[in-house]
């Protein structure tokens, strides 16, 4: 069982955030609550997923050149804007 039963607020979470990581580790997840509703849960990276450095970016390139192919336009950003209007229809 949790040494840290009670969720944590966020304020207790930033203040012993490596005591909640280690809890996290070796008890299991931890909730942490803002302004006392469920924010998110800390949980322990599974080692499988940790450690997968066999991965690439070139592998990432790979797999999605083996997809589909793209068939849209993507329309010209205006100069005076930081985002474009776009529909996948």
């Amino acid at each position: 069982m949790n040494q840290h039963q009670k969720p944590w607020s966020l304020q207790e979470a930033k203040a012993k955030f490596s005591e909640l990581v280690r809890l996290a580790q070796t008890d299991g997840p931890q909730q942490v609550t803002v302004h006392g509703e469920d924010a998110v849960t800390i949980t322990k990276t599974p080692r499988d997923k940790a450690k997968d450095s066999s991965l690439t970016g070139a592998d990432f390139l790979k797999a999605l050149m083996s997809g589909p192919p793209i068939d849209f336009d993507i329309p010209s950003r205006p100069k005076d804007s930081t985002s474009r209007d776009f529909s996948f229809e």
